[in-house]
């Protein structure tokens, strides 16, 4: 879901950086508690693999990408608020450095897949880990994809009810709902369970290798 400059209008990205700012102020709070000489380290690895696995991104028709997230395994391990972060870390790094994702659009990725997806897969994780530890780690980890990839899908089929031109015509991203929705969910749809199981893996190899607990 990199979404380049031009997509979003004005109207749209100036209050999501409002948004998106008074969260992050919020999230270093709280993070700066939580970090300790143990967790940074395997913070930063962590961190290092969801570059990684957002840069390995398949085109989609629109001008959106897919790919793996690695939101579910940042936010189980160490909380909603330190993947929000570490998430925005790496869409800034990715928009400034490799064009990957406009600068517009970074409030957005922020809050749908940093914030929206890390409290989703978090909250879903500590309500089903008493039945089943494995598939908390996969649902949490689906059900991120999925609500991230159908926040970024409707604030993109809005743009045209949001800035047009007198005769109607889209002046930012031209598509409505009925095509953003289907475009961008469907083909989350097979990313989600991938992501699950990606999760499930590298939470099972790191709790071994680190015996971190979430």
């Amino acid at each position: 879901m990199h979404i380049p400059d031009g997509f979003l209008s004005p109207q749209t990205f100036l209050p999501l950086y409002a948004v998106a700012g008074a969260a992050w102020a919020v999230g270093l709070r709280r993070v700066r508690r939580r970090l300790d000489e143990e967790t940074i380290p395997l913070l930063a690895v962590v961190t290092a693999l969801a570059f990684v696995l957002h840069m390995i991104a398949l085109p989609l028709p629109g001008g959106a990408t897919v790919h793996a997230t690695g939101i579910g395994l940042l936010a189980i391990l160490f909380g909603p608020w330190t993947a929000f972060l570490c998430l925005s870390l790496v869409f800034l790094m990715q928009a400034l450095l490799f064009g990957n994702g406009g600068v517009t659009a970074l409030p957005l990725a922020a809050l749908a897949m940093g914030l929206a997806g890390s409290v989703t897969a978090a909250g879903l994780y500590r309500l089903l880990r008493p039945r089943s530890e494995t598939l908390a780690l996969f649902l949490g980890a689906a059900a991120a994809v999925l609500v991230a990839a159908a926040l970024v899908a409707v604030v993109l089929g809005i743009q045209p009810l949001i800035a047009q031109r007198a005769d109607g015509t889209p002046l930012f991203f031209p598509f409505g709902l009925a095509i953003t929705l289907p475009a961008v969910l469907l083909p989350h749809l097979a990313v989600a369970p991938g992501e699950g199981v990606l999760t499930v893996l590298l939470y099972r190899f790191l709790t071994r290798l680190r015996g971190v607990t979430a």
